[in-house]
């Protein structure tokens, strides 16, 4: 038999709420962590008094009594483990498992013992029930009445509030007051905090964060008491969990952090951390009211009467001496500031977040402690519409997902090797959870590591080739658009009938036969069918950006993206390095050594292998002579691609050659502004030609010169002859009627 059992689904009793946990008993030990808080509870197998199992409404219920009056229940037993403790207790611990048989005739009088810190009421000698007496609050008496209120648990799903006993008197024994024997025996168990004499020591006007404030700190043996203008608070030892000591980021101020369970309470606001605020260079001399024979034998010399110092560290002494737990620091992990916090935000709120050697902490509001055993995997997530953060998330095994945004892209690499050497379990962006990583209580044992997947880096390349998809996108629906198919813009606009096709034909001459309303409608449609396609796309872009949650926008101008160009096949390939030489020899082995494995998995143990290879010259004097070939090839590849064109590329693309025009009829078949043909209508000839912004052929412009010169000649002759005419006709007219009138 070993010498430990331990027993991971079990529940421990904490005012009224039932928490589960994990027991572990050992030689000389017992050990009760909570899962809920992480505290542990531990004491020697030396003072367990006694030990009893008890029926209990959902299996059974192991009760250890120390010889201290405490008394420890752990729920959640099955039958068939009452025969391995009883054994174990009877080797190790010497004590035998007592069987306690439950009252079950409800009846609500018997007789009350009081065992440790718990009230037993009795029915025919057998348990009805039992009080923990540490679970009550206040206590009151009333003629035969003795009342006892109890602290509520927000945790527990049912509330006790208030119980009532009856106490008849003695008549036998008229002097003895069963009443007030009752409540005295009560109020010296029961957890009611009573300032009893004077405080060991007072801390004067403390900056509080939570609770906001500055408050009075007077601590006693037992309990601390908050003393504002406004309201107090009385925090009992027990109740503390952690403390830690927290360098604030501008390196002026520290944060002093009370973690508590139970927190205190405020209406109906509830304060699990209380927070100090210190300035590192303010200092203080604190007075101790006991004397130095007391400090020496109930604290070991660890305080002094009268000590002075840095603010801080006074009062984090203090506590750690009179309280009785340790303080947590932050450890190994560095910002990219130098620091040991990082800048964060939860919830809209802006506070620091420390990385520990056994979890996280947020400060301040709220004030958040994830313990790494209780996390179940954690996350890098980009910000949504910022390239210059990230964010970072934490989800607990009870389903719980902590969000910490706008940290500084800066702090990512890190934050990130600090989560692997703390072997926790980190999730993709895209939801799958990476497979070397594993959970932490998993990897407590393990060799292995876990750091090699990079999931924040995997999303940024996931979104960079989207965003080169959508390019490449674009690309392609711009390179299918061809001026040459539907015509020259140019030629649209300065020709009265431009060609239509890019191929020899339009290099000879055309006329102009046709009129300028069948020009104007083909270039309606081809202007019609240019917008219909720039709306298109641009519909489909709007489209996608609607579609896309998120996109991220690059710092700086963006070029545009062109692809490149075919590679040429006869470019001599570059040489394989030394591991890649190693590696074709090798895979078919490594398969052989390990059958049914993916890719990536040789891959991995590939180069594990030629990591751990001693003597690798070898491949090294293979990859250096093929780099040697390969640089003599490519000298003798670019000799020759030097001499021949065909090789060269083409870095823009040519331009097609000017169309050609004969002498006699490029002159005949051009129209100017100034020409109107007797075949086009006065309508066509009304509407405005469009603005030249292209300067035509030297040798066209000069016949053009020409042939306005010849018209307006043939027009001034034609003028001329029609004005002789005109005369003549009129002379003759004049002399006919000169000659009647002589008549």
């Amino acid at each position: 038999m070993s010498d430990f059992q331990e027993y991971p689904d079990v529940l421990q009793e904490v005012r009224g709420a039932l928490n589960p946990g994990r027991l572990k008993l050992q030689r000389n030990s017992v050990i009760f962590k909570n899962n809920k808080t992480g505290k542990v509870d531990q004491f020697q197998s030396s003072d367990v008094d006694k030990a009893q199992w008890l029926k209990r409404a959902r299996g059974n219920c192991l009760k250890l009594v120390l010889n201290n009056g405490g008394v420890h229940r752990y729920d959640g037993f099955k039958e068939t483990d009452y025969d391995r403790l009883n054994k174990f207790l009877s080797d190790f611990y010497e004590l035998e498992l007592e069987k306690v048989d439950m009252s079950l005739k409800g009846w609500n009088w018997g007789l009350v013992k009081f065992e440790g810190n718990a009230l037993n009421f009795e029915v025919d000698q057998h348990v009805a029930f039992e009080v923990p007496l540490t679970n009550v609050s206040h206590s009151t008496t009333s003629k035969n009445e003795v009342t006892l209120e109890f602290h509520q648990n927000d945790d527990a799903a049912v509330h006790l509030t208030e119980l009532r006993f009856h106490v008849p008197s003695d008549p036998s024994n008229p002097d003895n007051d069963p009443v007030q024997e009752f409540y005295r025996k009560v109020m010296n168990n029961a957890d009611i905090i009573q300032a009893v004499g004077d405080a060991i020591c007072t801390l004067s006007e403390v900056q509080c964060l939570t609770p906001r404030g500055r408050y009075d700190i007077k601590l006693y043996p037992t309990f601390l008491q908050l003393h504002g203008k406004t309201f107090d608070y009385k925090i009992p030892y027990t109740t503390i969990l952690r403390l830690f000591l927290l360098p604030h980021k501008d390196g002026r101020q520290t944060f002093f952090v009370v973690s508590l369970d139970p927190p205190i309470k405020q209406g109906q606001t509830r304060y699990h951390f209380l927070i100090l605020l210190f300035n590192k260079e303010d200092e203080m001399t604190i007075e101790m009211g006991l004397s130095e024979e007391d400090l020496a034998k109930k604290y070991d010399d660890k305080l002094q009467k009268e000590m002075s110092g840095p603010e801080y560290e006074l009062v984090s002494r203090v506590f750690k001496v009179i309280t009785g737990r340790k303080i947590t620091v932050p450890g190994s992990f560095t910002g990219h500031s130098g620091t040991q916090a990082i800048g964060c935000s939860y919830k809209a709120a802006t506070g620091l977040l420390y990385p520990l050697e056994r979890g996280f902490i947020f400060v301040h509001k709220p004030p958040i402690h994830i313990r790494f055993d209780e996390v179940s995997s954690v996350n890098f997530g980009r910000s949504a519409g910022n390239t210059r953060s990230f964010d970072f998330d934490v989800e607990t095994k009870s389903g719980n997902v902590y969000n910490f945004v706008g940290i500084e892209k800066d702090e990512y690499g890190k934050l990130y090797d600090f989560v692997s050497n703390k072997k926790l379990r980190v999730k993709n962006i895209g939801g799958s959870i990476d497979k070397q990583a594993v959970a932490y209580e998993e990897m407590s044992g393990s060799d292995e590591e876990a750091g090699d997947h990079d999931a924040y880096l995997e999303h940024m390349k996931a979104e960079g080739k989207q965003r080169d998809e959508e390019d490449d996108d674009d690309d392609s629906s711009d390179e299918s658009f061809n001026p040459g198919d539907s015509g020259s813009e140019v030629a649209e606009e300065y020709d009265s009938n431009p060609p239509t096709t890019s191929s020899d034909d339009s290099d000879s001459d055309y006329s102009g036969e046709s009129g300028s309303g069948e020009v104007d409608s083909e270039a309606e449609d081809r202007r019609a069918e240019r917008e219909e396609r720039e709306r298109k796309k641009k519909e489909k872009k709007e489209k996608e950006k609607k579609n896309k949650s998120a996109k991220t926008v690059p710092e700086g101008p963006q070029k545009r993206r062109t692809k490149k160009g075919g590679k040429d096949p006869n470019m001599p390939k570059r040489p394989q390095s030394a591991y890649f030489i190693w590696l074709n020899e090798n895979r078919d082995r490594i398969k052989k050594e390990n059958p049914g494995i993916s890719i990536t998995e040789v891959s991995k143990i590939a180069g594990e292998l030629w990591k751990e290879l001693s003597d690798k010259s070898e491949w090294e004097q293979k990859a250096k002579k093929a780099k040697a070939e390969y640089e003599e090839a490519m000298a003798e590849y670019r000799q020759n691609a030097g001499g021949d064109p065909s090789t060269a590329k083409s870095k823009s693309p040519k331009k097609a050659p000017a169309r050609k025009s004969d002498g006699g009829s490029g002159v005949g078949d051009f129209k100017s502004k100034e020409f109107i043909s007797s075949e086009e209508s006065s309508s066509d000839s009304d509407k405005p030609l469009k603005k030249k912004t292209k300067k035509l052929e030297p040798v066209i412009v000069s016949k053009v010169r020409a042939h306005l010169l010849s018209l307006f000649c043939q027009e001034a002759e034609e003028e001329k002859a029609a004005s002789s005419a005109l005369s003549s006709e009129e002379e003759e007219e004049e002399a006919s009627e000169g000659g009647s009138d002589a008549d």
